[in-house]
């Protein structure tokens, strides 16, 4: 081997291995460290923050409690099973979770998403967490998040604005106490609502009602203040903005009294939410036998049950906790791979507690955030609050109202729905707004994971299309007595343009041009069929009378070039401006008149 071999070692420092480096890097107490984010945060842990914190979880444990026994609700599940939800997940996100602000607990989208499996049994449910857990932490151990980005904007949010339409639907047979079924998908819902509407029941009509009225007008509340304000009245705002922060707690609490009273009375006006199991769950493995309408199912079954519909949840699941992240993470990047094993982690170990899947919930981080949660601990003090409501509150939990917790999860739904950018895809891109649209029609008609299963379809078409269609932008100029034409080759052109790109060359024979530029500034890659076309539409076209220059072609795809027909040499040109490249043809072509002549 030469000594100015740049393979050749350096002297003194033997080649490294790649598996020895991988191996380091598996080995390396930093990086398990950071698998454990609490061993990190956890030795500099201070007063200040453990009071700070202390005071957020209960801020969001108190939203916690009345969205548990709604979204369990929405899912078909016992009350208690939210509730566990929002304990088991938090406690494990607070060891294994590396965005402070991100809350882990059950959502109304998940809820949904799982109705149709509950409604065979809720076994279901249990499954649904561990294998969802399983799927996304080996995602994250084999870090594959990088997956996740073939899944667009649009399909997201046309997604999400599906889900809380058809969430919001649904919670219309408890807001006005109609008789029949919620419905499986939002036109279902709305169908059913109109079928019914003469069983409305006034009395939880009109707390359904005062219940959103007055979520909103608390969320409106907050009071500005001033530097030039009192002591008293930054005191009070400070105080008030607390108030505002629990106040679906508040809600829940008045509701739940008036029904009390009422009760006392021997008047039930409102339906109720009924006894709640209080108590721990019933720890053990999570089942994977059920039985439904007599029928024993095992574990083949039931995931045949799930079928391919069922890799919707944890995709949404993660999804849902990493845009979470990315929102409050300000200027510090998300550790995605992290993210994902915290996740899973929280559905596997929390399916072992009679669990629902839960992932990242976006209103309770808001709150969380909005709260000053210093570290990931304010998870474990929020789920402390909920374990203490389970086990001392559970008769409380009997009165409150079905009606206030469906106005609850209503006004939740609309911070979700945004059709702010359906104006922004207008202006930018309507094959995307395309693509909005048909995952939300699809969303809400035939059902959420068809939805956004014909979302990503429908983007992948559209990528497929762009890279066998690619846009070859064409300019007419002149130079000196030289008509000349400009097709720009961009980006990268595959296997799948190689008949499209040379159509656009031989379409260039009906111009006036005698000058035809191939701009190859921006092209990045060139496939070697792309490549064979190009130069049979050239050599065509010169037969014709055409003159063809190749500009600022990289020196491998000249080299193709060359080696697929030689004496392709003298079309390539190399520089800033191409004008001196065409004068010299025009020069040559003179010369060649004249020699003939």
């Amino acid at each position: 081997m030469d000594v100015d071999d740049p393979r050749r070692p350096l002297l003194g420092c033997p080649p490294k291995s790649k598996w020895r480096v991988v191996g380091r890097k598996l080995c390396n107490l930093e990086s398990w460290r950071r698998r454990v984010p609490i061993t990190i945060w956890l030795p500099s842990y201070s007063a200040d923050s453990l009071l700070r914190d202390i005071i957020a979880g209960v801020t969001v444990g108190l939203t916690s409690i009345p969205q548990g026994i709604a979204y369990a609700m929405v899912a078909g599940l016992p009350p208690q099973v939210g509730l566990y939800s929002s304990i088991f997940p938090g406690v494990v996100y607070a060891i294994f979770g590396s965005c402070k602000d991100v809350t882990v607990g059950p959502t109304a989208i998940l809820a949904a998403l799982l109705a149709k499996y509950v409604a065979k049994s809720a076994d279901f449910a249990y499954l649904a967490a561990f294998l969802s857990g399983c799927l996304i932490l080996l995602l994250g151990v084999l870090q594959l998040g990088f997956l996740l980005d073939f899944i667009s904007k649009p399909v997201i949010s046309g997604f999400t604005t599906a889900a809380a339409l058809q969430i919001s639907a649904s919670q219309l047979k408890s807001l006005f106490r109609i008789s029949g079924t919620s419905g499986g998908t939002f036109i279902e819902a709305l169908s059913n609502f109109f079928s019914n509407i003469k069983t409305v029941h006034a009395w939880d009509t009109a707390l359904g009602v005062g219940t959103i009225v007055s979520l909103l007008i608390l969320k409106r509340s907050a009071l500005k203040t001033s530097p030039m304000d009192s002591r008293c009245r930054t005191i009070f705002a400070a105080g008030w903005l607390y108030v505002v922060r629990a106040r679906n707690a508040l809600v829940v609490l008045v509701a739940s009294i008036l029904a009390f009273a009422l009760f006392k009375k021997s008047i039930i006006p409102f339906a109720l939410t009924g006894k709640i199991e209080g108590g721990v769950p019933h720890f053990g493995p999570p089942p994977f036998t059920t039985t439904v309408k007599n029928e024993t199912l095992n574990f083949e079954r039931m995931l045949q049950v799930f079928g391919p519909e069922g890799f919707v949840m944890p995709l949404v699941a993660i999804l849902e906790s990493i845009a979470i992240a990315k929102a409050f993470a300000g200027t510090k990047t998300v550790d995605v791979t992290q993210e994902m094993v915290a996740v899973g982690a929280c559905n596997i170990l929390s399916s072992f507690a009679q669990c629902m899947p839960v992932t990242g919930s976006f209103t309770r981080t808001a709150l969380n955030h909005a709260s000053g949660v210093v570290t990931t601990a304010g998870s474990l003090f929020k789920a402390s609050l909920v374990l203490l409501s389970l086990t001392l509150l559970t008769e409380a939990f009997y009165f409150i109202p079905r009606a206030t917790l469906a106005g609850i999860i209503m006004v939740a739904m609309m911070s979700i729905v945004d059709f702010s950018v359906v104006r922004k895809l207008w202006i930018s891109s309507k094959s995307e707004l395309a693509i909005w649209v048909l995952t939300l029609l699809v969303g809400i008609t035939a059902g959420l994971e068809y939805g956004i299963a014909a979302g990503a379809v429908a983007d992948a078409l559209r990528a497929l299309t762009a890279a066998a269609r690619p846009d070859l932008h064409k300019q007419h100029f002149k130079i000196g007595n030289q008509e000349c034409i400009s097709l720009a080759l961009v980006g990268t052109l595959g296997y799948a343009s190689a008949e499209h790109v040379p159509r656009k060359i031989r379409a260039l024979d009906h111009c006036s041009a005698q000058v035809f530029i191939l701009d190859a500034r921006h092209l990045k890659r060139l496939d070697i069929g792309v490549v064979e076309n190009i130069i049979s539409a050239i050599l065509d076209l010169e037969k014709n009378q055409h003159r063809f220059l190749l500009w600022n072609f990289d020196a491998s795809h000249q080299n193709l070039f060359e080696t697929l027909h030689p004496g392709m040499a003298s079309r390539f040109v190399t520089g800033p401006s191409i004008d001196q490249f065409v004068l010299s043809l025009d020069v040559d072509r003179r010369f060649s008149s004249l020699t003939v002549t």
